[in-house]
């Protein structure tokens, strides 16, 4: 048995955040990530939006975190080398339902304090984003908008919180938690580890984790979304759409991405218990509302289809025979404390991504004044992106090559991925084709992995994960 002073459960994009800032105090801390890899649940699927942040309630927690992270994202992905674009958005109604939301959205903006939010009519809307159905009555604007890759964020903050000293167990489940005197002891399938604090970031599991120690308080219910890729050859919007609908929930996403795709999203669905596969139906209906919405896009150009799932905290009260929800969603971040040295993150969904750094920043600093922490002045904040071929310049990537001939050799055709990129996606943790796409995107092009997996998976038994 081992002993550090706080376990981080989930390796999640919130886990891996967690776990950095955990490493700016002088804190003894080890991951604990239920898979092979960080970043394969919830994080791998989601529309990669980083939020301006008029959607939340003024006042609440969720709203001050959504402006604050948006502004430090520039800051955040220059320091993790992960690209980020700032591609604005435009929030797009065909009616008066919609109108109406968008008004109350430019005001809930307007206290919460998002710069540059602008009411659109419908015909300015068009000038700016000509791929806009003519018929848009209207359009909030909102230019701090971004997108980023988010498995890959939250791979380079897992990265840098190893590089910082962060432990790790891989492969491993919790299976119990108990309380002892000064502390806490986690019972993993590999070994026990005891530790004075616990930060539970278990994402759709973070309910049972807590439920391990306490009883119920929160639980969450799933919800089910589906996306569509289409290829980077595709004429796509310069800004990032949402649709307002007429239709309350029915509304889409559209997500021109940092590699170049657009990002096509549904609202939620209900779940139908297969956590990334689409739901039927859903796609063809996905396809009508995009073709209403943006009727310029060429839906031919799709390359993939997937699913998510999205949790849901409910407040659950004791009756007899058990616990049930109260039936209402709730709306805000849920960050349970039910004992000292102990904090759950429970449904922490839209705009979770854009709140990763931010919750993992206030977390961090309440476990560093409950465990009396000093400061780490050595903890370094960058970290350096694996150094990729695609858009370098002739000279450049010749004199690559003659350092290093494997820069030379281009496995995935379709993003322009050599040998060598891969082999260090392996070396820096991907033991699964999947682990090497979420690293350096090999397989996300046109074919879908058809011309570079038997390739990938060479590789990967060549450094001894040929098994997995």
């Amino acid at each position: 048995m081992r002993t550090v002073d706080t376990v981080v459960i989930g390796g999640g994009i919130l886990g891996c955040m967690a776990a950095r800032e955990l490493m700016r105090w002088k804190i003894r801390t080890i991951l604990i990530e239920e898979k092979e890899d960080v970043c394969t649940g919830v994080t791998r699927a989601n529309s990669a939006v980083v939020y301006a942040g008029y959607d939340n309630p003024p006042g609440s927690l969720k709203a001050a975190m959504t402006v604050r992270g948006n502004g430090a994202f520039d800051v955040l992905c220059e320091e993790l080398e992960v690209p980020f674009l700032r591609r604005g958005s435009l929030m797009a109604a065909f009616g008066p339902r919609a109108e109406k939301v968008l008004q109350k959205k430019y005001s809930n903006g307007q206290k919460n304090q998002v710069p540059g939010l602008k009411l659109l009519s419908g015909k300015e809307a068009c000038k700016m984003e000509p791929h806009l159905a003519p018929h848009v009555t209207a359009a909030l604007y909102a230019p701090t908008t971004g997108t980023v890759n988010p498995w890959q964020l939250g791979i380079a903050a897992y990265e840098n919180a190893v590089q910082n000293g962060c432990d790790i167990l891989l492969n491993t489940k919790v299976l119990g938690i108990q309380k002892r005197e000064k502390g806490y002891l986690i019972e993993t399938d590999r070994e026990g580890i005891a530790c004075r604090a616990v930060l539970n970031c278990a994402g759709i599991l973070a309910d049972k984790i807590q439920e391990m120690l306490f009883l119920p308080s929160v639980r969450l219910f799933l919800d089910g979304t589906d996306f569509l890729v289409l290829d980077r050859e595709a004429d796509v919007p310069k800004y990032i759409i949402f649709h307002e609908s007429e239709e309350k929930g029915k509304g889409i996403t559209a997500v021109p991405t940092v590699e170049g795709n657009l990002l096509l999203g549904s609202s939620k669905r209900a779940f139908d218990g297969a956590y990334f596969a689409v739901a039927s139906g859903s796609i063809e209906r996905l396809r009508h509302s995009a073709a209403c919405v943006l009727p310029k896009v060429d839906l031919n150009q799709v390359i993939r289809a997937f699913g998510a799932v999205r949790p849901n905290p409910y407040q659950v009260k004791k009756q007899e025979g058990g616990f049930v929800s109260d039936g209402k969603s709730i709306g805000s971040f849920v960050i349970e404390n039910p004992a000292a040295g102990f904090y759950s993150l429970i449904g922490i969904k839209t705009p979770g991504l854009t709140c990763a750094n931010e919750l993992g920043k206030y977390l961090a600093r309440c476990l560093a004044a409950y465990l009396d922490a000093e400061p780490n002045r050595a903890f370094d904040p960058k970290r350096r992106a694996i150094r990729r071929v695609h858009g370098m310049d002739f000279a450049s990537r010749a004199s690559l090559v003659k350092q290093d001939p494997d820069y030379g050799d281009i496995v995935c055709p379709c993003e322009d991925i050599s040998r060598a990129e891969i082999l260090e996606a392996i070396r820096r943790g991907a033991v699964t084709a999947a682990g090497v796409k979420r690293r350096v995107g090999a397989g996300m092009g046109r074919c879908q992995s058809s011309r570079c997996s038997r390739v990938i998976a060479a590789l990967l038994e060549e450094e001894g994960y040929g098994a997995l």
